[in-house]
């Protein structure tokens, strides 16, 4: 009995600790349960539709319903290299895909600072190696001036790039003024993700043509999305961005651990991203900008960090529009350096962050955030958003914040929305020859 007697104690010593673990995560559970719903009413809110579940995905344009066979189309042309038909020099002929600058390892985005499309060639890790080819000039490239947005749950935005210029309804109702160049796509009354993809085909130097139909056998794939077009004009840009779009619509992030937690399963988040969410809502206040239900809104504000050419950016420099945001649409001052709230899944894959790729970790961006300061000369003080103030964040505090957008907020099954090949069989994201060497792709 002797020695029965500690065991005894010890197995009873253990099932309190237990039961008082498990005390404390189901008070954790109650207390981001509450959270959530004072917040936004329900945990349904938060949660993202299933992928195939189309008619529960938001923002589809009444033009564009989203169909299965639209999805087909649209996710071999947003990887297809083979569209790279009218590239600046025959070095990059089929060389370059949309996925060039979204890749799917790296967030679907750029694994370096900026997304380059024409005039590159290489890939590296995830995208990180993708350099100027000769025959191109700095002005040649098809380089954007500020780093893509994630393609990630675009559902979500009715509008889209930082500026929210593509978009006919939305933000830009009331806007019709400023819908010239390239806004002018409005005109067509199109919503964002729509209104972009058909101007992408002429910014991004892509062509639907016989080739690319009948050699590559896309026309049949076109003519089950697109029946009630009129075959004169089944193959364009219009009837190109609507399949791509469709697919990007579907593109959500609904098997992350957050996404599982909000269905039921409380052991999908571990007790320290609980209490990373508690602040995300709380403490932290990040949920004032980023309340959607991927965490993105339809809302500007101007934060001051430093523009794309501050840190090495090519094809851009401190008279690039593009450093304005929201007022380079708009040309109202008040509008000067807003930028859109992007959503934050899968964060923990980006290269880089913020519109001009200016922190490379969360961490920074969490510093940044903290510190809420202006690192950018042009953004004064007076200009910064009122929603951004300085926050007063313990170090472990920082870390659970940290664990809860890497790790809860990251959906590791995203390959299921990439193609295994596309029709021309070429490599992608990139088909050229320092790109096929460096993916191992022949």
């Amino acid at each position: 009995m002797r020695i029965m007697i500690p065991l005894f104690m010890a197995t009873v010593m253990l099932a309190f600790a237990a039961c008082e673990k498990e005390n404390d995560t189901n008070q954790l559970d109650t207390q981001l349960t509450e959270s959530l719903t004072s917040l936004s009413g329900s945990l349904n809110y938060y949660t993202l539709p299933a992928s195939n579940d189309y008619s529960a995905i938001p923002n589809q344009d009444p033009s564009n319903p989203i169909t299965a066979e639209k999805v087909t189309l649209g996710k071999m042309l947003f990887f297809e290299t083979g569209l790279a038909q009218i590239p600046l020099d025959d070095n990059c002929y089929e060389a370059y895909s949309c996925s060039s600058c979204h890749v799917p390892a790296a967030g679907f985005l750029p694994g370096r600072i900026q997304g380059i499309a024409d005039g590159a060639w290489g890939f590296g890790h995830n995208g990180s190696e993708r350099n100027m080819i000769d025959g191109y000039e700095e002005n040649d490239l098809d380089a954007q001036g500020t780093r893509p947005l994630n393609p990630l749950n675009t559902a979500y935005m009715t509008n889209t790039l930082w500026s929210g210029l593509f978009g006919a309804g939305g933000v830009n109702t009331g806007t019709e003024d400023a819908w010239t160049g390239l806004a002018e796509v409005n005109h067509t009354g199109y919503v964002g993700l729509e209104a972009q993809n058909i101007e992408a085909f002429t910014l991004h130097r892509l062509e639907i043509n016989d080739h690319v139909l009948d050699d590559y056998g896309y026309r049949a794939y076109y003519d089950a999305a697109f029946p009630d077009f009129d075959e004169s004009e089944r193959y364009s840009p219009v009837t190109s961005s609507f399949a791509i779009s469709a697919y990007l619509r579907t593109m959500l992030t609904n098997k992350a651990p957050f996404q599982d937690w909000l269905k039921g399963e409380k052991n999908a988040l571990t007790d320290n991203q609980k209490e990373g969410a508690l602040l995300f809502f709380g403490k932290a206040r990040c949920f004032t900008c980023h309340s959607g239900p991927s965490f993105s809104s339809m809302n500007f504000h101007a934060l001051g960090t430093p523009d794309m050419y501050t840190v090495g950016g090519m094809n851009t420099g401190p008279d690039d529009p593009r450093n304005l945001g929201r007022g380079m649409f708009t040309g109202e001052d008040f509008d000067m350096y807003r930028f859109k709230v992007p959503q934050l899944y899968n964060l923990k894959d980006y290269a880089a962050y913020f519109h001009g790729s200016s922190k490379s970790s969360l961490a920074e961006v969490v510093d940044f955030k903290v510190k809420a300061k202006s690192e950018n000369p042009q953004v004064a003080d007076s200009r910064i958003s009122a929603s951004f103030e300085p926050l007063n964040l313990t170090a472990e505090e920082k870390s659970k914040l940290i664990d809860f957008l890497e790790n809860a907020l990251y959906d590791a099954e995203v390959q299921r929305y990439v193609p295994e090949s596309v029709l021309s069989g070429n490599c992608f994201p990139n088909n050229d020859p320092v790109a096929r060497d460096d993916m191992g792709c022949q």
